[in-house]
């Protein structure tokens, strides 16, 4: 028996009216400004901009078919990203740093991102992938409205650092397919010394509980391509800064047994890193080695496999 072709979420709520409510919803909030957890009040709609530098217009700085995301994403033809500018966590170390602390990228309409995800979309990009999405979900729900009156039927992924509010969520319940948070650490001393957000380990967690309770546990068809669920991202930081077991711990406990994780070797110093004492240099072997052990001893089984550069250097840092 064949399977069912699979419709993303966005076109039942698209469908039923209640998208409308959401965008009307999303863009009441632009105008006193408190969509995540920085509750900055401004009213962007005017041109007003708080901690994520970002007014009545998101701002982008690509889009295209990316084939270093997780293999659930990728499938042949590569996660259709879309990079938003800025950041409303904006780590010291981002590897990003010039776009989500320097501000490269263009101003783009609602209009263009649309379009955007149409061109991703005709190339055969498996999802369309926002990436650090957190500050512009009222510029994204418009955009999805006129994605799905030019032909969408791919996954959305909400790609993001997991600073998010729950009721902002609550917004992107029926629209989103996929969710990407990345847990960065447990400990609320590295969060406010890394990102002035102190209150990040207990934001994730209820953002994490809130995301897995909207689209649950990662599913993929016939292909090994994701369709819904969640999927968690975890950077592994030197002399276990993240606190990697205690994140596992969190998910198996109070997430699920079942969540699909990546936990991702590449961290290198970038941006001011070395601002903070410890994440001078790369992790080495040993310490991601104890981070899948760490993972695998908390109950964690659902590992990304796709195959990723080990970025240790020849002669680390003395």
């Amino acid at each position: 028996m064949p399977m069912p072709r699979f419709e993303p979420a966005c076109l039942k709520t698209y469908k039923t009216g209640e998208l409308e409510n959401k965008i009307e919803k999303a863009n009441q909030a632009l105008r006193d400004c408190t969509l995540c957890p920085r509750q900055c009040h401004v009213d962007r709609i005017s041109g007003e901009t708080g901690f994520c530098n970002t007014g009545k217009h998101a701002i982008a700085c690509s889009y295209h078919a990316h084939f270093g995301e997780e293999a659930p994403l990728v499938g042949e033809n590569g996660s259709g990203t879309i990079f938003f500018t800025y950041c409303n966590l904006m780590c010291n170390f981002c590897q990003n740093y010039d776009i989500s602390h320097g501000g490269e990228g263009e101003k783009v309409t609602s209009e263009q991102i649309a379009w955007m995800m149409m061109q991703l979309q005709n190339q055969g990009c498996h999802n369309i992938n926002f990436v650090t999405p957190s500050h512009v979900v009222p510029q994204i729900l418009t955009a999805v409205r006129d994605a799905v009156d030019a032909g969408l039927f791919v996954p959305l992924v909400y790609n993001t650092g997991a600073y998010d509010c729950v009721e902002t969520l609550k917004l992107l319940e029926g629209i989103i397919d996929i969710y990407m948070p990345d847990f960065k650490f447990i400990d609320s001393g590295i969060a406010e010394d890394t990102c002035q957000a102190g209150d990040y380990p207990e934001v994730a967690r209820e953002a994490i509980k809130e995301m897995h309770r909207q689209v649950g546990d990662l599913k993929m068809n016939e292909s090994g391509v994701a369709e819904r669920g969640l999927l968690v991202r975890h950077l592994v930081l030197p002399n276990d800064l993240a606190g990697t077991g205690r994140v596992m711990r969190f998910l198996v406990q109070n997430i699920s047994q079942d969540t699909y994780v990546n936990i991702m070797p590449q961290y290198r110093p970038c941006g001011r890193a070395h601002e903070t004492d410890g994440l001078d240099r790369h992790i080495t072997g040993k310490e991601f080695e104890a981070a899948l052990t760490a993972a695998r001893e908390e109950g964690i089984h659902r590992f990304d496999g796709r195959k990723r550069r080990f970025m240790e250097p020849a002669h680390p840092p003395g």
